[in-house]
């Protein structure tokens, strides 16, 4: 692995700033984002290039993901959850059905 990295400068560069990136987000260090934003944007890679362009457009929301403990995956369990009843039912049942299957799902 370290010839191939050591061969193509830019996908040991693109390996850093990933792995950078997972350990602000494992350590929740929001506050390196920066940093790490304009470190990306030194070299030349544009897939990353373009992942900073998006956390540009919602940084606070980013910068909050990586600094707190909450999670909405619990919501989300919940929302998958109500939605597979719904999917499963399409075109065949309706509305009162659907509230049942929703209401006695496990």
């Amino acid at each position: 692995m370290k010839e191939i990295r050591t061969a193509r400068p830019h996908l040991d560069a693109t390996a850093r700033h990933v792995h950078d990136f997972a350990e602000m987000l494992h350590h929740l260090r929001g506050d390196q984002l920066p940093d790490w934003m304009d470190r990306v944007l030194a070299d030349d890679l544009p897939a990353l290039h373009s992942m900073v362009s998006g956390l540009r457009r919602d940084f606070d929301a980013v910068t909050a993901g990586l600094s707190t403990t909450w999670s909405s995956g619990q919501v989300a369990g919940h929302v998958t959850r109500v939605k597979l009843p719904k999917r499963m039912a399409y075109g065949r049942a309706d509305l009162d059905l659907l509230r049942q299957l929703v209401l006695l799902a496990p």
